[in-house]
């Protein structure tokens, strides 16, 4: 594995919140990655837990700034949202819809079991081309800044791991059992084809 970067996708619910920046540390490191979303919609927090913000993955991540800038600056200040939409806007225009993405990638990331779910249910409901082996792991981490931060060295390490492998189809599954019991958090895998 060691010959060639490891295409690596990251998906969240819906692209947008606190673990989108975690990338950036993995493309510090060389990894060839990107960011998705699996939900219908992206929602960021509202007023009230029961009304968030709702846009279509083609709002751009400006476009969601204004709005939520129009709406109530104090609010999505002092929440930290505008703060999020202002530094992801610099890292791409807008959310991007894994269910839309025909790329290839050796390795996908999910952060919470839901999305793992989803990515799962989507690769198995596509045509198998070129049957290559993408690996899907999941590890839940809480979208908030802290948490997003720690999880990212965690993956980050993670996946330097991976690329140092000599065979990655033989030595994932004990890769992982080492970073659960170094984490203490568990580790869902799971291999898809294309």
């Amino acid at each position: 594995m060691c010959s060639s970067a490891l295409r690596c996708l990251k998906t969240i619910q819906s692209n947008c919140l606190f673990s989108l920046p975690s990338f950036l540390s993995f493309s510090k490191r060389g990894f060839s990655v990107r960011s998705f979303g699996t939900g219908t919609h992206v929602k960021l927090p509202g007023p009230a837990p029961d009304k968030p913000n709702v846009y279509d993955f083609k709002t751009t991540y400006d476009q969601m700034y204004n709005d939520l800038l129009r709406k109530d600056k104090e609010l999505y200040t002092q929440n930290g949202i505008l703060h999020m939409l202002d530094r992801n806007k610099r890292i791409k225009p807008r959310p991007e819809r894994f269910q839309n993405c025909k790329d290839v990638f050796d390795l996908i990331l999910t952060c919470e079991e839901r999305v793992y779910d989803q990515v799962v249910e989507d690769l198995n409901s596509r045509e198998q081309e070129t049957c290559q082996p993408v690996h899907v792991i999941n590890v839940d981490i809480q979208d908030n800044h802290e948490e997003a931060t720690l999880g990212a060295f965690l993956i980050c390490e993670l996946c330097q791991c991976i690329q140092h492998t000599e065979d990655m189809e033989n030595e994932i599954d004990e890769l992982l059992q080492e970073f659960e019991e170094k984490s203490g958090r568990t580790f869902l895998h799971t291999v898809c084809f294309y």
